[in-house]
């Protein structure tokens, strides 16, 4: 992927050509396999441990299989019983189980991290004495393993932390589980402190910081990293990302340009897609996306960009297209997580309410995290069969329990509060967190829920403000509008209501299990 001796063409020429339906734009996660800088930014590590020491700070590789069990399996066994427990038990169990996933999960990454480290996910660039066909491979446990015992002889090796680093927070953000984040943090310092000026350390805290969503700090260690290795794609992705999820919208523009002028590849090809996406511009989006497609060759590129291309595709109703992009990203990859999801929601807005929900629950059953917890609640409650408002309430409930996990591991969750609870849960909480949110940064999807947030709490004028600002550049997004319809009905501009709830509708009549039938209710309303 955007190696020297086969680099792909940059993504200002002309893409070459391919068959095929007309496709669309990435993912709101934008990344690749490799480089999977997640949209979420991350804060500074601090330095728990100066890493100078000889001997690993945490012991890379368990003693036994039945330790190997006890530490990732422990966590990610945890929630997958949780999230199977949230649909069979109700409410007054339900409080008991949120309280226990939190604490439970907590003490384990405590304790796992201090005792072992025995899993990872791949990352794209190896470290020395690790070879790079064994890293982008695919077999994230292979990989681990081989940094792992790379380490135990070789622990002053700086590059092999740095990538231990990187593969856990990748680790984190595929499984849903935040407890790798210190982890991360401890590997990554000691690289550093094996050598200050690592640019590959400082690219991994670049991306720690991102999957955190400290934006501030993902900026600055990716700064730190270009200023040592003006042409690290990690770190050139990492910086777009921050500006994006900053709201500098413009500067992302100039990043994602010179990221592409300095290592063209398939993790550039799709940053710069997204931030023509925000801007409304779907045509480019889609063409470098096709071009990233193009010129993608590992399985878990081929599966990140169709998945992308379907995710845009899906932004703009058009379900069949999506369904085929889907399918082409499950053809690579048939675990890979967003395309399982995805495909779901894109039955759901076809109508196949009963697909749908099969493929969500078996989503949530792997990796409980809030989108999809959200989405299968909400199908739950469209469907409306005897025991769905238990099953969706229980969903929510699993929200709340993910949220209190990511915040233990030092994760700003003040997004994912403020969406989720907006809707299904406690107002006021939604506009703290909201308010919260929006003091850190300003971009579309913060000013959306800010607006939706003050929505419920009553404060529809001040609501109008924000759910203006969230349209504004032009990004094509249909529960946007229906959320800005909404409050300008409530506001009394009942005109620019209809008109936006009929711009939500036709862009995407699909576009959420309650959210479309509440829009076409209010829209039958004002005839």
């Amino acid at each position: 992927m955007g190696s020297a001796d086969a680099r792909p063409t940059s993504v200002s020429e002309e893409p070459p050509r391919r068959e095929g339906p007309a496709a669309a734009g990435p993912a709101r996660t934008a990344e690749a396999s490799g480089e999977r800088a997640d949209r979420t930014a991350p804060a500074p590590a601090r330095a728990e441990d100066s890493g100078t020491r000889d001997e690993p700070i945490d012991d890379p590789t368990p003693s036994s299989p039945a330790e190997a069990a006890g530490g990732r399996g422990e966590r990610v066994l945890a929630l997958r019983r949780f999230a199977a427990a949230g649909r069979r038990w109700r409410a007054a169990r339900l409080g008991f189980c949120v309280a226990s996933l939190a604490v439970a999960l907590t003490a384990g990454a405590v304790v796992v991290g201090a005792a072992r480290d025995n899993d990872t996910a791949p990352v794209a660039s190896a470290p020395s004495g690790v070879s790079p066909e064994l890293l982008a491979g695919g077999d994230l446990d292979t990989s681990i393993r081989a940094l792992q015992a790379h380490l135990r002889a070789q622990p002053r090796d700086h590059g092999s932390w740095a990538t231990l680093g990187l593969a856990y927070v990748e680790q984190a953000r595929t499984k849903g589980d935040p407890s790798r984040y210190p982890q991360a943090q401890r590997a990554l310092d000691r690289s550093l402190g094996l050598r200050p000026d690592d640019d590959a350390a400082f690219a991994g805290r670049a991306a720690l910081a991102a999957a955190r969503h400290d934006f501030t700090g993902a900026l600055k260690y990716a700064d730190l990293a270009l200023r040592q290795n003006p042409y690290s794609e990690r770190a050139l992705c990492s910086r777009i990302d921050a500006l994006v999820e900053l709201g500098r919208y413009a500067d992302a523009s100039k990043a994602a340009n010179l990221a592409d002028s300095r290592h063209p590849g398939v993790p550039v090809f799709t940053r710069y897609a997204y931030v023509h996406e925000l801007r409304g511009d779907v045509r480019t989006a889609r063409r470098v996306l096709e071009q990233a497609l193009a010129t993608a060759t590992a399985r878990g590129d081929i599966a990140y960009v169709a998945t992308a291309l379907a995710q845009l595709a899906w932004n703009q109703g058009d379900y069949g297209t999506a369904l085929t992009h889907y399918a082409r990203a499950l053809a690579a990859d048939d675990t890979y997580l967003p395309a399982l999801e995805g495909r779901a929601r894109a039955q759901a807005a076809q109508g196949d309410t009963a697909d749908a929900i099969r493929g969500m629950e078996q989503v949530v059953d792997r990796y409980p995290l809030p989108q999809p917890l959200v989405e299968l609640g909400e199908l739950y409650e469209a469907r409306g069969k005897e025991g769905d408002p238990a099953k969706a309430r229980d969903q929510y409930a699993l929200v709340d329990a993910w949220v209190s996990l990511a915040r233990a591991n030092g994760v700003d969750a003040d997004l994912d509060t403020a969406l989720a609870a907006a809707d299904h849960g406690d107002h006021e909480s939604a506009l703290r967190a909201a308010r919260a949110e929006w003091a850190r940064r300003h971009t579309v999807h913060t000013a959306d829920a800010l607006a939706w947030a003050l929505h419920v709490n009553g404060h529809d004028q001040e609501a109008l403000r924000y759910a203006r600002q969230a349209t504004a550049t032009g990004y094509r997004n249909a529960a946007f509008l229906y959320h800005r319809g909404v409050i300008e009905r409530a506001t009394g501009h009942t005109d620019e209501a209809r008109a936006s709830l009929t711009a939500a509708l036709g862009l995407n009549p699909g576009f959420s299990p309650l959210g479309a039938r509440e829009a076409r209710t209010a829209l039958e309303a004002m005839k």
